[in-house]
């Protein structure tokens, strides 16, 4: 067994500072969120200190976490996520930390003065003849920087997506975005489309199944109607390098038919747990009509929502991939979440990883 000598301790900085004390938990104390043999000392703004004692020991790696005194307020990741367990390691050498943000009485946390502002109209779908409302997620200061200009993402099940949520959950983008935006991201405009409630289906698919799908024309009225209207209305930078698409499910779907029929438009997609199984076609057009100019993909799915969504995933990056583009044309990141499930929280979480990936 290791003997500690003299001058072990662990620091961390705390990037987002308030007046609670600070504790680490781990497996030395049994997973107390509040232990006071293990309080952390104040050494600074936003950083604390623990020195251990001097007959400290251990002999494998121990694990831990820092807390605000409960695990309704643990340390999370720098897109709000729960962050894994860190280690001790039994070299007994000084551990410098960062803690990025920490949870709020076991909600996703925001802050109120970067939170996005939202603005809603209602628009014609000329391509469907139906009308659908659109919501318009602003940076918090997009009223304040008059000469800025920002990029687009054109996101799909806005009742989904922020505010109040719907029956089946609520990505809470709005959150997560004051929170990237509180570490200097987030500058993106989030265009959101409410879908058609029992046209849902079909207006999100680009093939014929049981009956003709609608998505291209879905698709034509992103591109063709919705964009130019927000790119006169907002400060946007309109290039395709600049603007997005995403969303999940039969919305991951139709994100990535739009990417591939429209390149010269949309130059960066964020689709989740895509539907794939429902058209097997999006690999022949995958080879026959994608010709991406410097374009960005994020593709996830999780283990848990259906045998085929982790391959079908993997056979969509292959496809894509085995045209041998050059890799100054297209990038491609697969998350594979074996626990995944299919769900709005899960999609929620993935959201600002993707973000900043995407445009950062």
């Amino acid at each position: 067994m290791n003997k500690a000598r003299g001058g072990m301790y662990l620091e961390v900085n705390t990037l987002i500072n308030d007046d609670r004390p600070v504790y680490i938990s781990g497996s030395f104390c049994n997973w107390n969120p509040s232990n006071s043999d293990f309080l952390m000392k104040k050494i600074g703004e936003g950083k604390y200190r623990i020195d251990f004692d001097k007959d400290f020991t251990i002999d494998n790696p121990l694990e831990y976490k820092y807390t605000k005194g409960g695990w309704e307020h643990v340390e999370l990741d720098i897109f709000g996520n729960t962050s894994k367990n860190r280690t001790l390691e039994p070299k007994f050498k000084p551990n410098i930390d960062v803690v990025p943000l920490w949870r709020k009485n076991g909600f996703t946390p925001y802050y109120a003065e970067t939170m996005p502002l939202v603005e809603s109209m209602e628009m014609e779908i000329p391509q469907l003849k139906r009308v659908r409302t659109v919501s318009v997620i602003l940076p918090s200061d997009y009223y304040r920087n008059p000469e800025k200009r920002y990029p687009v993402v054109y996101m799909h099940d806005a009742q989904n997506l922020f505010g109040k949520g719907s029956v089946y959950g609520n990505w809470e983008i709005d959150k997560r975005l004051s929170l990237l935006k509180k570490q200097g991201k987030s500058d993106v405009i989030i265009v959101a489309i409410n879908h058609g409630e029992e046209d849902r289906q079909v207006e999100f698919s680009p093939y014929k199944n049981r009956v003709k799908g609608q998505g291209m024309r879905y698709a034509t009225f992103i591109v063709r109607t919705l964009k130019p209207h927000i790119d006169q209305t907002y400060r946007t930078l309109s290039e395709r390098q600049f603007t997005g698409i995403g969303g999940s499910s039969m919305g991951g779907l139709i994100s990535i038919y739009t990417g591939m029929m429209y390149p010269e438009s949309i130059g960066r997609l964020m689709v989740f747990s895509p539907s794939l199984w429902t058209s097997p076609k999006i690999y022949f057009d995958a080879v026959e009509f994608f010709n991406p100019m410097d374009t960005k993909i994020y593709l996830y799915g999780g283990g848990k929502e259906s045998e085929s969504m982790l391959p079908n995933i993997e056979k969509l990056k292959n496809t894509i991939d085995s045209q041998g583009f050059d890799s100054n044309k297209i990038e491609i990141k697969a998350e594979l979440d074996p626990e995944g499930q299919h769900n709005e929280k899960r999609w929620g979480q993935e959201f600002p990883k993707a973000l900043d990936w995407l445009y950062y």
